[in-house]
């Protein structure tokens, strides 16, 4: 699903604070102890808590092996002036509708700065810059407004809540779905570009961990 200019890994996307990169197995330390967090874990469908400190070089491999096949997209997120500090994630992963489905999660330091809507929208501007998709989608636990608002922020709009069976957190959970299609981004950058900007990331904080 993923072009070939995705799949070495000096691909990066840049934006105004950050650099998005592949993971490397020097990210461990940084992703045991910021994923690791309750408060980032307990929001993700996939990041145990505690985490098991041998599971991140082989998680790390298989997102590299991903990224290189094109099965997915998964980036690490790091300051633009040192990239080589990881401090969160974010990952395009295919689905059977053909339609992407995108998740993320920052370490706690990081929260409450705008970082999570900076990253998503560069992956968002990424996928339907380079892959022929009609639309993305997300979701979130019921209980991550801020994650809401970050989706929100990015152009997406709720379809809806259901119950989702999150492996990781040990059963169904209430979640909202989240969509994006094509023309809406499209309008975006429009707007953008004729002068529209959205509110100041300090209004409304973001508390930056979304379903993954």
């Amino acid at each position: 699903m993923f072009p070939e200019l995705t799949r070495d890994d000096v691909f990066r996307l840049e934006t105004r604070r950050l650099w998005l990169r592949w993971p490397r197995m020097a990210d461990a330390s940084a992703i045991l102890r910021l994923a690791g967090a309750k408060a980032v874990a307990e929001m993700t469908a996939s990041i145990p808590h505690p985490y098991p400190s041998g599971a991140v070089e082989p998680f790390i491999f298989a997102m590299r092996k991903g990224n290189a096949l094109g099965e997915h997209l998964v980036l690490a997120v790091t300051p633009r002036d040192r990239p080589n500090e990881l401090i969160g994630m974010i990952g395009a992963h295919p689905q059977a509708s053909g339609r992407p489905f995108i998740g993320y999660w920052l370490g706690t330091p990081h929260w409450n700065k705008g970082l999570a809507t900076e990253a998503v929208q560069a992956l968002i501007d990424t996928l339907f810059s380079l892959v022929e998709i009609e639309a993305i989608e997300a979701d979130t636990r019921v209980i991550n407004p801020a994650s809401r608002r970050v989706l929100e922020k990015s152009g997406f709009r709720q379809e809806g809540s259901f119950l989702k069976a999150l492996p990781a957190r040990g059963g169904l959970f209430p979640c909202e779905q989240f969509r994006l299609d094509r023309s809406t981004w499209a309008a975006l950058k429009s707007w953008g570009a004729s002068g529209w900007t959205p509110a100041p990331p300090e209004e409304i904080p973001d508390e930056e961990a979304c379903l993954a």
